[in-house]
């Protein structure tokens, strides 16, 4: 595990495909620590393989088009979490974060804007104008979300779950579910709206510096 430390915040980028159920307990466990005060402030970095997950505004399985089965079928696994919004997907190409940190402040509707902002701010290095969607959370390329927001607070604010950008994700697999509950509009990446590949890690860099200001770990 590549371990970067910054004052205020650990940043982990965990290597390679992390499977989704082992990231999941990796977070209540951090979340436990971080309430106790065992471990400072810390943002998880990483890429799932393929794996479908359903929030607490996912109420029955409407939004998962054929069904679970079918989608386990095209190899990809369904979890149910504790998570806020509905189902959105994760996999390879996507670079997803889990913050696991004590608000200074208690809103979450700033934590969420805040969330955005770092997401709206790494896009803008490429040259693209994200945006907030006056009805949904997440970050929009005009009418085309590249980023999806969902997430937890536990006891003492300490959040988990967090946000995931696309950044060369192939985005067949969001076309077999309706991705947040959103059938009006459709998702994006950077390698879509940029027309080439998107170098990750250079992705990572601007999300952990973006991150840092925007929630003043400096």
């Amino acid at each position: 595990m590549e371990l970067q430390r910054r004052t205020g915040l650990e940043v982990r980028r965990l290597p390679g495909l992390q499977p989704y159920a082992g990231t999941w307990e990796l977070q209540r466990e951090l979340v436990l620590k971080r309430r106790r005060d065992e471990i400072p402030d810390t943002l998880l970095l990483l890429e799932h393989p393929p794996v479908y997950t359903l929030g607490r505004s996912a109420r029955d399985a409407s939004n998962l088009g054929a069904g679970e089965e079918y989608l386990r079928s095209l190899g990809a696994e369904v979890f149910w979490i504790d998570r806020g919004g509905d189902v959105t997907f994760h996999g390879p190409g996507q670079l997803v974060g889990y913050p696991i940190i004590r608000l200074k402040y208690r809103e979450a509707h700033r934590y969420l804007r805040d969330l955005e902002e770092v997401v709206i701010r790494t896009v803008g290095e490429f040259g693209l104008e994200g945006r907030r969607h006056p009805d949904y959370t997440g970050v929009w390329i005009e009418d085309r979300k590249i980023a999806a927001i969902g997430v937890k607070f536990s006891s003492g604010w300490v959040t988990s779950h967090g946000f995931a950008l696309n950044v060369n994700t192939d985005l067949r697999w969001f076309e077999r579910v309706t991705p947040c509950g959103i059938r009006e509009y459709g998702v994006t990446s950077l390698e879509r709206e940029l027309g080439r590949r998107v170098d990750l890690e250079g992705v990572e860099r601007g999300v952990v510096r973006h991150f840092r200001a925007v929630f003043g770990v400096d």
